[in-house]
Parts: C-alpha cells; structure tokens; sequence
C-alpha cells in the first residue's frame, strides 16, 4: 500500500510527464505548419518579393491583434535589412494615420481570417492611392485575398491550441514566411555584411561587424619583434617588455619568419638548461598565423579559436609585422565568451 507521500511524488511525475509531452506536440504541430509553407513557395511569393524590390517608398505592413504583433516583428527585420518599413494600426489608420501611407509605398496586411473588419474598411483607401496591396492570409478565398494584388497562404492544418482558437501556428507560420520574404529581398538587394552593420552601429553585434583588428592591435614600439640572431635572454626581455605572450622573429629585412611563444620557451627549457648559443630562429616556430590591418577583429578571434592560439601577428603587404592583437584584447572589447 502507497503511503501518502508516494502518492504525492508520483502524482507530481505524472503532471511532469504530461507538461513535457504537451510541449513536445505543440513544437511538432508547429513545425509541420512551418513545413508545410515551403511548397505553397512559389509565384506569389516570386511576385511579392519583386514588388518590396521595386518599392520606391516603405513597405507598410498592417494586421490586428496577433497578427499585428507579428506585423511589428516582420517590419523590424526589414528594417535591420535594409528596407525602409513601418507598421500601421489598422484602426488608427482610419482615424488620420492613413496619411503615412504615400503613393510608391507596398502595403502588406496581416490576416489569419482574411475576414478582419478594420482591414476592408482599409484596403479601399489604399487602392484609391494606387498602391499595391500584398496580404498574407490563412484563407486564399477570403475577402482580403480577392482585394490584393498579390496573396500570400499561410493557412495552418491545425493550431496548438486544444480549442484551436489562440493563433498558435498561424502566428508561426507567418513570422516563418516574414522572415522567408525579407532574406529573399536580402539576397535580391545583394546586400552586404558592410551594409548589415550600419543599421545594427551599437552592443555587441555592432562591435563583432564594425570594429576592425587596426583598433585593437598592439602597434609601433609596443609590437614585439627580435631579429633571427636575437639570444634567449634579448628574447625574453622583448617578450616580457611588451607583454604579448609572444615576439615576432624577422630577417635583416624586416620581414616576418617566425614567432616565439611562452609555449616554445618552455619546451626550449624542457630539453636543455645551457641556452647559451640559442638563437629566436632556432627556438622560433616558422609559418606563424597572421592576419591583416583590416580584418573585422571578429574572424580574428574565430583564428585564435580555431588553432588554439591567443595572439595573431598583423602583417603588411610586404609581410612585415606592423602589429599583434591579443586574445585578451578582443575579450576586453566585448568580442569573446558570454559577450558573443
């Protein structure tokens, strides 16, 4: 016989158990919406994306309730993509903000229904303006649809709801087919990761695409460098000076053939104590990893991670050290760890 604390621990099991398979079968049903949209990807969506191309104004886009929250995220992607957008509130749209809609401008209205009343109270006064209308609807036939000059199926089999009434995977599948339409606009734009960082100037994804190795680097008499004939004490000293972890080894002519690490003195240490005829070139290891001036320190530092290393020696066209960015450096900048 269970005693009431049994009782208890294996009716908290059973809710436990029946939480995580109710997750589990809200992600598959969105998903299988999700899936579901790429084959209705096809001549609409062709037709949409060349009309936000050839847009000469903003994309507007417009929707209620859930689908308005989506608008909003649909048109902060575009924005941070490089295509001038804002959303408008159906019902303040009728009451003077109509007036942010211009003539050249693409509207896209936002529908599960496609049936929503404050949109076709809409629709009339944008076409009245010449401007073309793109919805994205969960019913093809609905009278949104046959107002719009291009549509948009983002029907669902079913919602995750049980009652299959809160937007669930409705709002899913066109957040999906928002994101779908602004990458292929993207891509259409050729637009760049240059470009990208210019909308996105601030935090840490403005650093990992701006900030560039020449503003991190050690320079001028801060770089450590020996020549090849340089003995083990000149050799520290320089290291321990600039305290880089590291020197850079050149030729008479000031080109780079080789650096010495803390890791190579110690193995130089682990195999003789008489370093007295030891030279950087014979303790040096050749073909060291480098990079140039103008390199976002970001692929800096996936360098350093992808060969284990903590600095990278800067060069110049003429293979020449000019600078050696550190490992510390780009983590102090925001670059490295949890700032990724």
């Amino acid at each position: 016989m269970f005693s009431g604390k049994n009782r208890e621990k294996g009716s908290i099991e059973s809710i436990m158990k029946s939480s995580i398979e109710k997750g589990k079968q809200v992600i598959r049903i969105e998903a299988e919406a999700v899936a579901a949209l790429e084959q209705r990807i096809g001549e609409s969506f062709a037709n949409a994306v060349e009309a936000m191309y050839q847009c000469k104004g903003r994309i507007v886009v417009t929707g209620m309730g859930k689908s308005g929250i989506v608008a909003r995220k649909i048109v902060a992607t575009l924005n941070s993509t490089g295509t001038p957008s804002l959303f408008l509130h159906p019902s303040d749209a009728v009451h003077g903000d109509l007036g942010m809609v211009r003539k050249g401008d693409v509207v896209i209205c936002v529908s599960k229904s496609g049936d929503t009343a404050e949109l076709h109270n809409l629709i009339p006064l944008i076409k009245r303006m010449g401007v073309p209308v793109i919805s994205m609807v969960g019913n093809p036939t609905s009278k949104l649809a046959q107002s719009s000059d291009v549509v948009l199926d983002i029907s669902v089999k079913e919602e995750a709801c049980p009652y299959d009434l809160a937007p669930t995977s409705s709002t899913t599948a066109t957040l999906v087919l928002g994101d779908a339409l602004a990458m292929a606009l993207l891509e259409k734009r050729n637009f760049t990761i240059e470009e990208f960082a210019l909308y996105h100037p601030g935090g840490n994804l403005g650093k990992r695409l701006l900030l560039k190795v020449e503003e991190l680097m050690a320079q001028g008499n801060a770089v450590p460098k020996v020549k090849r004939d340089a003995p083990v004490r000149d050799t520290i000293l320089e290291m321990t000076s600039k305290r880089l972890g590291a020197t850079c080894v050149v030729d008479g002519d000031g080109k780079l053939i080789g650096i010495v690490t803390d890791g190579d003195l110690r193995r130089l240490l682990q195999k003789t104590t008489d370093v007295t005829l030891i030279t950087a070139e014979m303790m040096m290891t050749t073909h060291p990893k480098t990079i140039t001036s103008d390199i976002l320190a970001a692929v800096a530092l996936q360098e350093m991670e992808a060969h284990n290393i903590t600095q990278l020696i800067v060069v110049d066209s003429g293979h020449r050290p000019i600078g050696m960015i550190h490992l510390h450096e780009l983590v102090k900048a925001g670059l490295g760890g949890e700032n990724q």
